[in-house]
């Protein structure tokens, strides 16, 4: 099995062989410009892509939220929305037990994961 660990040490070996065959001092900087050019390709497309995609998924369900929903905030309360402000939202926990919070606070709509998961069934 290959692993990035063992690419990575057999274009540093490429790199370490180019520079001992006389290829002047270019080739020795471009072997080591590209270990590190492909370490931040390979970075992008793992961590930063994924998240970016991950946020924007959230601010349009937060976007979406309207009276009704049920929701589950950050830190684990259920409740129903009872109002949306363009930052604020007001969830309903209990009977005539209403509390605030920011949009932020809002980590998932519950209704659309209960309808996924009656999808896969």
């Amino acid at each position: 099995m290959i692993t990035i660990f063992g690419i990575f040490d057999f274009l540093g070996s490429l790199a370490h062989a180019q520079g001992q065959t006389g290829g002047g001092g270019t080739s020795s900087i471009g072997g080591l410009f590209f270990p590190l050019i492909l370490m931040i390709i390979i970075f992008y497309f793992l961590l930063i892509r994924p998240q970016s995609r991950k946020q924007k998924q959230h601010q349009a369900m937060l976007s979406a939220l309207k009276k009704g929903d049920k929701v589950v905030t950050s830190g684990g309360l259920y409740g129903t929305v009872v109002k949306v402000t363009e930052r604020d939202v007001v969830l309903e926990v209990a009977d005539k037990v209403n509390l605030k919070f920011t949009l932020g606070a809002i980590a998932t709509v519950r209704e659309k994961e209960e309808a996924e998961k009656q999808i896969s069934k």
